[in-house]
C-alpha cells in the first residue's frame, strides 16, 4: 500500500469528503479494519482566497508547494491536491516534488471520454470557469468544455464560496444549479462537469438526467488506485 500526501483545506467541507470516501474505498477493498495511509496538510483557507482574490496566483502555488514538499519529506508516495481551482498552480508543485502527482484533469476526461462524450457542461468557481487553464486543460485531453453565461457565473461562485464552502446548503441554490444545467443542456451539453469539490454537496446525479462527473468523487477514486497499486 502506498501512502497518499493530502493538500487539503480547500475548503475544509470538501476536504472531509475526499477522507472519507479514500478511506471507505479501501476499506471494502481490504476488508477487516484496513484503512488508507493518509498524510495531510490543511492549509488556512482565507490566506488561499486572499490570493485568489488579489490574483497573487505564484504566492498561492509557493504556499501549495512548500506544503507538498513537507508531505513527500514525510514519506507520501504521490501527491492530491483536492481542488479544482488550485490545479491552476499545478506546475509549480510538480516543479518542486518528485513523487507523483494526481492530475484531476487526467481522470475527469478519461472518465468523460470513456462514456463517448466530449462537449461537456462546466460548473466551477469563477475562475475554474472563466480562466483558460481548466479549459484549455480538458480542451489538451480531448473534451470540449461549455460553460454558463457571465451572471449564471457569478452566481455559481458565490453559492460556492458564501455557501457551500462553510456547510451551508439551500434549497433555492440547488434549483439554481439545476436550471443552468438545463440551459448547458440546450447549448448542447451531454454531460456537467461538477468542477468544484463543493457542488457535490449540492447536487448529485439523481437530480438529473444527463450524466454528472463529480470531480471529487472521481479524483478520490483515483487516489484509491493510487494507494492500492493498481
Amino acid at each position: 500500500m502506498k501512502t497518499l500526501g493530502i493538500l487539503g483545506g480547500m475548503s475544509p467541507e470538501s476536504t472531509v469528503s475526499y477522507y472519507v470516501n479514500v478511506n471507505r474505498a479501501v476499506n471494502r477493498a481490504l476488508g477487516g479494519n484496513r484503512s488508507a495511509k493518509i498524510l495531510m496538510s490543511s492549509v488556512d483557507f482565507e490566506e488561499i482566497v486572499q490570493c485568489q482574490k488579489s490574483g497573487d496566483w505564484q504566492k498561492a502555488g509557493e504556499i501549495l508547494a512548500e506544503q507538498a514538499e513537507l508531505l513527500e519529506r514525510a514519506g507520501a508516495d504521490g501527491i492530491l491536491l483536492a481542488t479544482n481551482t488550485m490545479h491552476k498552480v499545478a506546475k509549480q508543485i510538480t516543479d518542486r516534488i518528485a513523487v507523483p502527482f494526481l492530475h484531476i484533469l487526467d481522470e475527469v476526461a478519461n472518465r468523460i471520454k470513456a462514456r463517448g462524450l466530449s462537449n461537456v457542461g462546466l460548473l466551477g468557481t469563477a475562475f475554474t470557469m472563466s480562466d483558460n487553464f481548466y479549459r484549455d486543460g480538458l480542451t489538451e485531453r480531448g473534451v470540449n468544455a461549455i460553460v454558463p453565461d457571465e451572471p449564471d457565473q457569478r452566481e455559481i461562485h458565490r453559492i460556492i464560496f458564501d455557501e457551500l464552502c462553510l456547510g451551508v446548503i439551500k434549497p433555492e441554490s440547488k434549483d439554481f444549479y439545476l436550471k443552468t444545467i438545463e440551459k448547458l443542456t440546450a447549448l448542447g451539453a451531454e454531460g456537467v462537469i461538477l468542477g468544484c469539490t463543493e457542488i457535490g454537496l449540492l447536487i448529485n446525479q439523481t437530480d438529473s438526467a444527463l450524466p454528472f462527473f463529480d470531480t471529487a468523487a472521481l479524483h478520490s477514486e483515483m487516489a484509491v488506485d493510487f494507494i492500492l497499486e493498481k
